[in-house]
């Protein structure tokens, strides 16, 4: 009897903790595009320019501070990123059909509208329809970090609906890199790439629960994917899927015992929420708005950014929910209405941190379209946050309690 009430107060503390650096590491992930956006505007802007484009390294591996941060470290957060989603498949929220059903199919809608309303004003441009994938994604910490701002009002199920669609969103968005934004392959580099993630398997069949091996094969890979042509940080996302966990059926009975991948997870979380996250936010939000016009918003690809963001994903998000509950297939969280749903929709326009990413990967980090890019995932980042935070102090209980 006492092993259910380990696991699922371990299972209580392991989600307010979460959503503890989650909702504090969007706050410094706001305050760090804040300071790139000054710093770029400012009699810094210069400072700031060799900042980013800082050396380190030598030879083959001499390469900017930009470029370490972009393919280097991110590689660090697209490894947490898998640990989370594995995690949720074996023994979380996405472990059963009836709790994968909503939020992956919202998820799924809140990136094909934006998609579409995307592609609808940017057809024409060939260069810029490799940006399609820019206003699909949804940033979870920037989006818990608004969230928090609202308190005990905010319903738990809130809280774990717009994690669980993040998690699904940023599947999506791996699959969607993976698949749209690989280019020039090296077989001989991918065949190599290919025999340490056999390597990592052959750990995991025999059971090695040590975190090292993993690691030290996961810094092989990343050299591996990058010389092969795919983005060095798949090479994260396959490290975090190889690592060892425990389903919560099995034998941990001990609330203090960790499997490697969430002792891993614990490890990395606060470095990524504090340190990698707003490093790369100060490097790619400083946008010059020297000589850029106000109309420059509503040329068609940042306005394509802005709608998909702002417009399609709530429409995508509380239009898939509405299916599914009219199908009789979900039902909306506890303590949520349509009205808490579109809030979260809402929220869930703050693309940043992967929409910049991704707009780096289509547009080479530089150039016309990439500061367009930049431009509308930053306006459509602010308004979906200010629109989701203001309906939601308008339509949450003021008396909510905290749960």
């Amino acid at each position: 009897m006492n092993v259910p009430i380990r696991v699922l107060a371990r299972a209580q503390r392991a989600l307010s903790e979460f959503f503890r650096l989650e909702a504090a590491g969007g706050i410094v992930l706001i305050v760090a595009a804040l300071l790139a956006m000054l710093a770029a505007n400012s009699p810094l802007a210069e400072a700031y320019a060799a900042f980013r484009e800082t050396p380190l390294g030598h030879g083959d591996w001499g390469k900017s501070l930009h470029w370490w941060v972009n393919d280097g470290l991110m590689a660090i957060f697209f490894l947490l990123v898998a640990l989370e989603i594995k995690r949720e498949v074996i023994s979380g929220q996405l472990s059963s059909r009836a709790q994968l059903a909503l939020p992956v199919v919202c998820a799924s809608g809140g990136v094909l509208v934006p998609a579409l309303l995307y592609v609808a004003l940017n057809h024409a441009d060939a260069e810029a329809m490799r940006g399609w994938a820019v206003p699909t994604a949804t940033d979870i910490a920037f989006a818990l970090g608004v969230l928090a701002l609202l308190g005990s009002r905010v319903p738990l199920g809130m809280k774990l609906l717009l994690s669980t669609i993040a998690v699904a969103d940023d599947l999506i968005a791996i699959l969607i890199i993976a698949l749209f934004y690989t280019q020039g392959l090296q077989w001989t580099a991918l065949a190599g790439a290919g025999a340490v993630v056999l390597a990592m398997a052959v750990l995991n069949r025999r059971q090695v629960v040590s975190l090292w091996p993993y690691l030290v094969l996961g810094a092989v890979l990343w050299g591996l994917v990058l010389a092969s042509g795919v983005h060095a940080t798949l090479a994260g996302v396959v490290t975090g899927l190889m690592i060892p966990h425990y389903d919560r059926r099995n034998a941990i009975d001990d609330a203090s015992e960790h499997s490697p991948l969430e002792t891993l997870e614990h490890a990395l979380h606060p470095w990524v929420a504090y340190a990698i996250l707003p490093l790369f936010a100060f490097v790619n939000a400083g946008l010059p708005l020297v000589g850029l016009q106000p109309g420059a918003l509503l040329a068609p690809l940042p306005a394509g950014i802005g709608l998909g963001l702002v417009l399609g994903k709530p429409v995508g998000i509380v239009g898939a929910a509405l299916l599914m509950r009219a199908l009789g297939l979900a039902r909306f969280p506890e303590g949520m209405d349509l009205r808490a749903m579109l809030g979260l929709g809402l929220l869930c326009g703050i693309g940043f941190t992967m929409s910049l990413f991704i707009a780096g990967l289509a547009f080479g980090g530089q150039g016309l379209h990439y500061t367009e890019s930049v431009l509308g995932v930053l306006g459509a980042s602010v308004v979906a946050a200010l629109a989701g935070l203001l309906w939601l102090a308008l339509v949450l209980p003021r008396a909510q309690a905290a749960r």
